[in-house]
């Protein structure tokens, strides 16, 4: 009997801490140029593996490539967080040395957690769906967003940071997986999405309502107006602003964003540039009825602030809905990678957030995070004000594809 293919996934991944762990003991494969080769010849390896192992499946999508190798690298990561923690050696030197020297930093090291636990999980996760005929849409455009978040603060984090001047080639194999998640988003967006079928009548009277006789969209907006402002102030900062606030900010709350590892700079900009406007514009959904691109967008937003931000897990298990918990494992992400980096012990001790200064600071970030969370949830639950009308008699009980 075959087993599962998320199980074989799962095995054939175990394997890249012995692949490192092997290549980290032959004293050949050392040069720059040589470890970028042997990457590329790797994970080619792995990727033909994986087509081995689902050749006699029927059909086989090709996104499931993507999450597979996805996984391979995952662990990877994973490997490259615990030796830099100390609690396992011998399996990074070469690669940090001749690879890529920016993945002992501490922002590296948080992002490295987050991939081999959070998106680890959510690939076997996709895979198992994926095979048993499920929908795994929402599941896949999370992952999309915190993917794509992550590249654009990593990538351009180390050409502009302190480690752009000692850029290796392996540095370079970044870039398709910079891309795959571009392509997995918009193949996943093409599809119909799976939800209940509303009435026309019941749309109607949601529509109709105006914003101040909805208090919960209200509270939301005025949640994501507050977190525009954070972002603007932030941006402000990084940008040496001249203004008293910033400088007590920089240097009494968060220091960690003058690091010249250039990662937290690039994340506020991030933030400026491209979460700014698309917050703006979901604000315009929550006052507008019929948007119901507001259903994907919010996910997207969820995955992709998750991507630089920390929070303890050790509590999700008191949420009842599994769709809640996606949400606030993906996007708690930011504080994982932007205030866990913040401080630890990677980072010079003048820059990590001060003592005194934890819980404000803290507070900001996790409201940051949170309300991209709260308004995919409430589009989520009640998707009505955001849908287009549908014919008189149909159900609420059944499902349609919109």
């Amino acid at each position: 009997m075959k087993p599962p293919e998320e199980a074989i996934v799962f095995v054939l991944s175990l394997l890249a801490p012995g692949v490192l762990f092997t290549m980290n003991k032959l004293p050949g494969i050392q040069e720059p140029f040589l470890i970028l080769g042997t990457g590329v010849v790797i994970l080619g390896s792995v990727l033909l593996l994986f087509h081995l192992t689902v050749r006699h499946d029927k059909k086989v999508e090709p996104l499931f490539y993507v999450f597979a190798e996805f996984s391979f690298t995952c662990m990877v990561g994973l490997t490259n967080a615990l030796q830099q923690d100390g609690f396992i050696s011998g399996f990074m030197d070469f690669y940090l040395k001749m690879g890529e020297p920016h993945l002992s930093t501490a922002y590296a090291v948080m992002m490295c957690y987050w991939e081999g636990v959070v998106h680890f999980t959510i690939f076997l996760t996709i895979i198992h769906r994926m095979f048993a005929g499920k929908s795994y849409r929402s599941l896949g455009l999370l992952w999309a967003g915190s993917s794509i978040a992550h590249q654009i603060v990593h990538i351009p984090g180390v050409v502009i940071g302190k480690h752009g001047s000692n850029i290796r080639p392996a540095f370079w194999r970044n870039v398709p997986f910079f891309l795959a998640p571009f392509w997995a988003a918009c193949v996943l967006l093409r599809r119909p999405r799976v939800m209940p079928v509303i009435t026309a009548d019941e749309i109607a009277v949601e529509q109709k309502k105006h914003l101040l006789s909805r208090p919960v969209e209200l509270l939301l907006s005025l949640l994501l107006l507050g977190v525009i402002s954070f972002c603007v102030f932030r941006a402000l900062v990084v940008l040496d602003c001249p203004m008293d606030a910033c400088f007590t900010y920089i240097y009494q709350y968060e220091p960690y964003l003058k690091d010249p590892v250039g990662f937290p700079k690039v994340t506020m900009l991030v933030h400026f540039f491209y979460a700014v406007p698309l917050l703006v514009v979901l604000i315009y959904g929550l006052m507008t009825p019929g948007c119901s691109w507001m259903l994907d967008w919010t996910l997207f937003l969820a995955g992709a602030v998750a991507q630089v931000l920390f929070f303890s897990h050790r509590y999700l298990w008191l949420i009842k809905s599994r769709a809640l918990c996606d949400l606030l494992s993906c996007s708690l992400q930011t504080q994982w990678c932007h205030i866990g980096a913040s401080l630890h012990s990677r980072t010079p001790f003048t820059y990590r957030v001060p003592a005194d200064k934890r819980w404000p600071v803290l507070t900001l970030n996790v409201l940051l995070a949170v309300a991209p969370v709260l308004l995919a949830l409430r589009c989520h639950t009640n998707p009505a004000y955001f849908m287009k009308p549908v014919p008189k008699g149909q159900t609420s009980n059944k499902k349609k594809t919109n």
